[in-house]
């Protein structure tokens, strides 16, 4: 077996819960704003986030929804969302996080799948919260703000817990985030307390975390990235944040630059609009040092791209949903453009032949496997899908394809089923798009595989760009020029935006199922 060990010492494993690794964060700066309300400028600092959270508790706890209960949370950022997570934690509950673009049948199937009790959200979530109820054990819902007729936050607020609910650290479940997945219904992903400490540990550890920074926190707090890299990161490291409902860029440059923030953790589409976007010169952002791209691959032109015009090191990581979520990630000193990093602390990786399961050298391309305390408990009630990730003492199947290379520094070459098979050939999506989004004039673009009674299959590409962009006959000269002669698109349809999930993937169902519809 082949196993790439981590560059990093192992961080200890701490027999603590994930709200008092955020507590201890937060302890010894008690008047230092922690959490800033983007739009309204409201403020909570480390003593009242602590006060909040163990009242908090302490409300759901004498309601019933304390330790054994599962509680959703459906809301955009805010600093209350923050507070809500640990306070359902310091109780010794569990958390299902729902995204709040959601349809009713779609939270629907979250709460049954979950089984939650009690369901808190934004007034301007609430009728179509009410609309999904029927069918699930949720008995109330509460809302941050007022509403008619409705349980507030303010309300749940009672004598405050002192201590931490005593909870197994390794098998209590305390958040449930849902996998998007690119078929079939979301997977509630079980997350430990272990699994949320000890990423935000190997994060700190291996990305040069600083006390200090503050960022603007836009990426949804529902989805892992923001949960962790965001949330609980800046939180236990003594950092801060400003909240963001939603992504605008001009508030996120003026946050950037008013906090002379020295980091912006973002996902590929922000990483376009930094790189292309007139608006970025309106803005002093000197203080930056990184710019972190997660939750999809970055082509190594646009990484560039970036870092040269904001004067800074631009790199990304890698991670998911089932690896708390971050597995790979790269120090300032050693970003190597278009790579996902190197191995986090405490994580090991496999490269897997997709076709005979046999463990491959260095520069060969194969699945990628984890194992590492950061590697879920599993599928909630779906034992078979646990089943097939999570395979041979522990080892976790990514589903991507991947490089390792001498240095240690990993490629990520495309998902496992996303790979178009041209004539034999596989076609990685990823590339192509990378190619094409680093070209004047694309802002942004997307590759599927149309059936092809041929080739089997053959690349498409759904392409945004600029009033004056290039045309499909230049685009596809360029690829010629670039690429080999099995990777070059059949087909160039223009668009107006690429449907991405809140985490920045590229929503390739949604396209297959345009042209489908097209006939």
């Amino acid at each position: 077996m082949t196993i790439f060990q981590s560059p990093f010492d192992d961080v200890a494993l701490r027999d603590i819960s994930i709200t008092e690794r955020v507590f201890e964060g937060l302890r010894d700066r008690p008047s230092e704003v922690v959490l800033t309300d983007g739009p309204t400028g409201r403020t909570i600092t480390a003593a009242q986030f602590i006060d909040q959270v163990e009242s908090l508790a302490g409300g759901l706890t004498a309601r019933g929804f304390g330790a054994g209960h599962t509680i959703a949370l459906m809301a955009p950022n805010c600093p209350e969302y923050c507070v809500i997570f640990h306070a359902v934690a310091f109780a010794g509950g569990t958390i299902t996080t729902i995204n709040p673009t959601y349809t009713a049948s779609e939270i629907r199937h979250q709460l049954q799948d979950s089984r939650a009790e009690f369901l808190i959200t934004v007034p301007m979530f609430l009728d179509t919260a009410r609309e999904a109820l029927p069918g699930t054990n949720v008995t109330d819902i509460a809302t941050i703000g007022k509403a008619d007729n409705t349980l507030e936050l303010s309300d749940l607020m009672e004598e405050p817990l002192s201590a931490q609910v005593l909870v197994d650290l390794d098998h209590h479940t305390v958040v449930l985030p849902y996998s998007s997945g690119t078929t079939g219904l979301p997977k509630g992903v079980m997350l430990s307390h272990r699994n949320l400490v000890v990423n935000v540990d190997q994060i700190i550890a291996g990305a040069d975390f600083e006390r200090g920074e503050v960022a603007a926190a836009f990426l949804p707090f529902f989805h892992i990235y923001g949960m962790t890299v965001l949330m609980n990161l800046h939180l236990a490291g003594g950092g801060g944040l400003v909240t963001l409902p939603r992504f605008d860029l001009e508030m996120f440059l003026r946050i950037s630059q008013d906090y002379k923030s020295k980091r912006m953790w973002i996902v590929p589409p922000v990483a376009l609009a930094l790189a292309k976007h007139p608006m970025v010169d309106q803005f002093d952002l000197s203080a930056l040092q990184q710019v972190f791209t997660g939750a999809a691959p970055l082509g190594a032109d646009l990484s560039n791209a970036v870092g040269a015009r904001l004067n800074c090191v631009s790199l990304q990581g890698y991670g998911m949903t089932e690896l708390s979520p971050v597995s790979h990630l790269s120090p300032m000193g050693s970003a190597i453009p278009g790579a996902s990093g190197l191995a986090a602390p405490n994580v090991l990786c496999r490269i897997v032949d997709i076709e005979t399961g046999q463990d491959l050298d260095t520069g060969a391309e194969g699945e990628l496997w984890i194992k590492g305390p950061n590697v879920m408990q599993g599928y909630l009630n779906n034992a078979k899908a646990t089943a097939e990730t999570i395979v041979e003492d522990g080892w976790l199947r990514t589903g991507d394809i991947a490089v390792i290379d001498p240095d240690g520094q990993m490629f990520i070459v495309d998902r496992l089923k996303e790979l178009i098979k041209y004539k034999g050939f596989q076609v990685a999506p990823a590339e192509l798009e990378a190619t094409l989004v680093a070209m004047d004039g694309i802002t942004d673009a997307a590759v599927i595989d149309l059936p092809d009674p041929e080739a089997g299959e053959s690349p498409m590409a759904f392409i945004v760009r600029t009033e004056n962009g290039p045309d499909a006959d230049t685009i596809k000269a360029h690829l010629a020029k670039t690429l080999s002669s099995y990777k070059q698109v059949h087909r160039i349809d223009f668009v107006t935006e690429i449907p991405k999930s809140a985490s920045g993937k590229i929503l390739r169902r949604f396209l297959r199922d345009k042209i489908k519809a097209e006939g």
